[in-house]
């Protein structure tokens, strides 16, 4: 809680201005000292939502209210002001991701099963057309509002389709030699992607599709989610083997890392708090700062609920959404799923709202000098 101050009414006896002010230092500096060590974040909400299928991927509409949820064979979206479901775009087999792009009205879709990207209405929710992708398996699908085009970035086929969204087609592919996993841009001409296979991270070139660099992300094993902290020009990857690592944007130099939880999915970035975020299917939302030392600090480790892996961030309220279900024991292993997922029990799928608590301010990081 932060101290609250009084000004003295006018009969009360002023006190020498040097305890006036040592006291007030004092108090202050509890106060700082109170907000630090506070628990910041909690899971304020959790809402029922339909369907039993799997999901992936979490979209947030910057400045407005829907949340785009990756969710087996259709995007679920949901109204995050009232917090119940506003729409469905149908059809889009084992989905992974959701791209927006306002300036065109539209939105893109990863249907990974059927090799397409679907380009639905972005006002209406109207599915409009399919594009065939140029590689297998679409995953991570984002748009880049420098290059104005949207890449999607395929698993199996270890490329990157690229598609004009002024006429939603396909206008060229990217070659990457990997398997890529979750990209971010920069809005400056330049697009992130984590390779997963070969503990990477590769800058490319929207516009003219080349690979620009290709970092070695030491420390990281199968780097999964991507954030950017494009003020400072840091990216945030978390890696399979329990770690977030800090990455200079332009040099690609490590530059820390800090531990995190197991089975992570997605990161994400809050600007104007200065803190990373990476949710873990473990059942942790693990949350990370910059210090004035320059290392990543863990600021908490937040329960929230076993397998709630991908996340959402609206930075206006910043809230932090998650999904997740509960389950049952796995089904039989077979030759083309060795390692099945534990079944997810009907009529459990939640959405999980993640929120500051009331009266703390979630503590901000420094800078990392590269």
């Amino acid at each position: 809680m932060k101290p609250e101050f009084r000004w003295p009414t006018a009969g009360a006896r002023v006190i020498a201005g040097a305890r006036v002010i040592a006291g007030a230092l004092t108090l202050i500096a509890v106060g700082v000292q109170a907000v630090a060590s506070a628990t910041t974040y909690r899971l304020a909400r959790e809402v029922s939502l339909p369907g039993d299928e799997g999901w992936d991927y979490m979209t947030f509409e910057q400045g407005g209210e829907r949340l785009f949820i990756a969710h087996g064979s259709e995007v679920l979206v949901v109204d995050t002001r009232r917090l119940v479901p506003a729409g469905t775009i149908a059809d889009t087999p084992g989905v992974h991701g959701i791209a927006l792009a306002p300036e065109f009205d539209r939105g893109y879709v990863s249907a990974g099963r059927s090799g397409t990207v679907v380009v639905f209405e972005l006002k209406t929710l109207a599915r409009l057309k399919e594009i065939k992708t140029t590689g297998e398996n679409p995953d991570a699908i984002i748009y880049d509002p420098f290059s104005r085009r949207v890449l999607s970035f395929n698993g199996r086929g270890r490329n990157a389709t690229a598609i004009d969204p002024q006429t939603d087609t396909v206008v060229g592919t990217l070659a990457l030699d990997a398997k890529p996993e979750f990209a971010v841009s920069d809005g400056k001409g330049r697009i992130f992607v984590n390779l997963e296979d070969r503990n990477s991270l590769a800058a490319i070139d929207p516009q003219h599709l080349r690979v620009i660099s290709v970092w070695a992300l030491g420390g990281c094993e199968q780097p999964s989610g991507l954030a950017l902290d494009s003020a400072g020009e840091h990216l945030f990857a978390v890696c399979g083997n329990k770690v977030m690592v800090a990455v200079d944007a332009a040099s690609g130099r490590i530059l820390g890392s800090a531990p995190i939880g197991n089975g992570v999915d997605a990161a994400r970035y809050d600007p104007a708090t200065q803190l990373a975020f990476a949710s873990c299917g473990e059942g942790v939302l693990s949350v990370i700062r910059i210090g004035e030392s320059g290392a990543l600090e863990v600021v908490q480790s937040l329960a929230t609920g076993r397998g709630a892996r991908t996340m959402a961030l609206d930075e206006r309220s910043h809230r932090v959404f998650l999904v997740t279900a509960s389950f049952g024991p796995p089904p039989p292993a077979t030759a083309e799923h060795p390692h099945p997922r534990p079944a997810i029990l009907p009529g459990t799928f939640r959405l999980l709202v993640v929120e500051p608590r009331p009266g703390v301010m979630p503590p901000g990081g420094g800078k990392v000098e590269p």
